[in-house]
């Protein structure tokens, strides 16, 4: 039995390759699942994220019903475009691993391309959302 603190559950997860499923928001990335949405009743969320090889993004503008979404690289590279980014009215930003992003709320954006190596860590709030065509 899980022991709660203050609403949320203690949680470990432990690198493992066969943790990574294709079910999620992109065909073109495989997902883990690091246990977030369960500790914290779906408050938040955390996924590491990694490119299927050989498969590349749509590039289709979307934005997500989300309080709260943000987007470490640990390995590879990727480019999103945002729009009224800084530099903008709509600009790509290539993250590589060590770069972070913080994507406001409601922003309206696309993943352009990515690294077939590329892998990261994404945290949101909350942990199931909503995703609109834009």
């Amino acid at each position: 039995m899980a022991s709660i603190w203050n609403g949320q559950a203690f949680v470990i997860s432990h690198a493992d390759g066969s943790a990574f499923v294709a079910k999620g928001l992109r065909p073109f990335f495989e997902y883990r699942d690091l246990g977030i949405s369960a500790a914290t009743n779906g408050d938040f969320g955390a996924h590491v994220i990694r490119a299927v090889p050989g498969m590349t993004s749509a590039a289709e503008w979307h934005t997500h019903d989300l309080a709260f979404q943000m987007v470490y690289v640990t390995k590879g590279w990727v480019v999103f475009e945002y729009e009224d980014s800084p530099g903008g009215p709509s600009r790509e930003h290539i993250l590589r691993a060590g770069s972070a992003v913080l994507q406001p709320p409601g922003i309206r954006h696309r993943e352009v391309r990515h690294s077939d190596d590329l892998e990261l860590i994404e945290i949101i709030s909350p942990a199931d959302f909503t995703t609109h065509k834009a």
